[in-house]
């Protein structure tokens, strides 16, 4: 219960720090909003373009009489934008991070400078950065699809589905939204993602007292933009607690990023 206590905290010190340095907010918020403003477009699209997707995939209703064609069609329509708008809230965080690579690559090091103590980043040039973020994105979406699977499946089970696979299922979100944020930090830290899911395995209260919270906050696409910034900074606080820097700056205990 400590740990999570803690892990909350770390949240809201991430957001006091964005707070205390205006310029860094509004820097960190560039990649969400540009991920958001790709998005709504997507959706306008999808949602402008959702009858002729529904048609399309159900050729087989062209023959059939009023109201069933209209019913199954409209049910399509309504599945795909629905769809896609959860894709949109799944992979939100994920191309956020992406696209905001070298903004928050930045944003670490502030937040690590003014903390002191900063640690020297493993020498690896851009596009390989870029590669390793991409790859241990895909890598975390993976799991993440492989749980709702599964909660969705436990979802149909009266009660529990009802009950308890929500409160699983905003956990498990969280701490996968956890590694995530906590990606760019450890990473100039040299370590590789199934370090870093291990560390977070191990601190798991931590883990959801910082990520769980975060889940609910960024239901709302506007306050995702608005918190990003902050959740990045609270990542990288909680970053230095996990691998203190005097560990980072012991050669032989520095797990290298090309692993």
């Amino acid at each position: 219960m400590r740990d999570f206590g803690a892990g909350l905290g770390y949240l809201f010190k991430g957001q006091r720090w964005v707070l205390r340095h205006g310029r860094w907010w509004g820097f960190g918020m560039i990649p969400a909003l540009i991920t958001l403003v790709g998005y709504v477009g997507v959706m306008v699209a999808l949602v402008v373009w959702s009858g002729d997707i529904a048609d399309w995939a159900t050729p087989f209703a062209d023959g059939w009489g009023s109201p069933w064609r209209g019913l199954l069609r409209g049910a399509v329509t309504v599945a795909v934008v629905g769809g896609g708008g959860l894709l949109a809230l799944i992979t939100f965080t994920a191309v956020t991070l992406l696209i905001g690579q070298p903004f928050y690559e930045s944003l670490c090091a502030k937040v690590d400078e003014t903390e002191g103590g900063a640690p020297t980043p493993p020498e690896v040039s851009f596009w390989r950065e870029l590669l390793v973020s991409a790859r241990d994105s895909m890598l975390v979406l993976v799991r993440v699809a492989a749980f709702g699977l599964v909660l969705f499946l436990c979802g149909f089970i009266p009660v529990v589905g009802q009950t308890v696979v929500p409160v699983v299922g905003v956990c498990v979100s969280g701490y996968f939204l956890t590694v995530e944020l906590t990606a760019v930090a450890l990473q100039r830290r040299g370590v590789p993602q199934r370090e870093r899911l291990r560390m977070l395995r191990r601190r798991l209260p931590l883990a959801l007292g910082f990520g769980a919270a975060l889940v609910l906050l960024f239901l709302v696409p506007l306050v995702t933009v608005l918190a990003m910034p902050g959740a990045v900074a609270g990542a990288t606080l909680l970053a230095r607690d996990l691998v203190p820097v005097e560990e980072t700056d012991d050669d032989e205990s520095r797990i290298s990023l090309a692993k």
